[in-house]
């Protein structure tokens, strides 16, 4: 049986999409940009850069802009101080994810988006949008770091949060 025999019998799946998905699918990088205060907030920033994309600090000063405003009203919608920035240069746009902890070891999540290189032309993304595969890594990653060094961590909350603070990921996600 060929892996497009196999995909064809898994109806009502997409096999053609699905395996185009795979044929595309690549590594990214990701750097991490520092973690400023910004609105009442400590903001862990990376960047995820698809291949022949980067982000500049252009971008980056207004990926902080738009967290900026976005986390001013934060605290209404239940935030605990602490919020992850994801400025992604995608291969078919730009993407700026503001997601935020909340009470309820819960968390909010804001996805703007534009076209290619033109940051100014970001807007709030449309209703039920949620992370690409790589934003997700970071995500998943920052989950982890927060459950590690906040809730599950010993020693006084600053050392807690000094650790989260300084855990960040850099390399290669897929």
């Amino acid at each position: 049986m060929t892996k497009l025999d196999e995909a064809q019998s898994l109806s009502p799946v997409d096999a053609g999409a699905l395996l185009a998905l795979a044929d595309g699918y690549h590594a990214r990088t990701v750097r991490p940009l520092g973690s400023p205060e910004i609105a009442g907030h400590v903001v862990k920033s990376y960047a995820i850069e698809a291949p022949g994309r980067s982000v500049t600090d252009q971008d980056s000063q207004a990926a902080l802009r738009i967290a900026a405003d976005h986390l001013s009203s934060a605290y209404l919608r239940g935030s605990l101080g602490l919020s992850v920035l994801l400025m992604h240069a995608g291969g078919d746009g730009d993407y700026v994810l503001v997601h935020t902890w909340i009470e309820g070891c819960m968390s909010d999540l804001a996805v703007f988006t534009g076209p290619v290189g033109d940051i100014s032309q970001l807007r709030p993304g449309r209703s039920g949008l949620a992370p690409c595969v790589w934003e997700a890594a970071v995500l998943a990653y920052e989950r982890d770091a927060f459950s590690r060094h906040v809730l599950d961590g010993d020693g006084a909350l600053e050392e807690r949060l000094a650790a989260w603070r300084g855990d960040m990921l850099e390399g290669e996600v897929r």
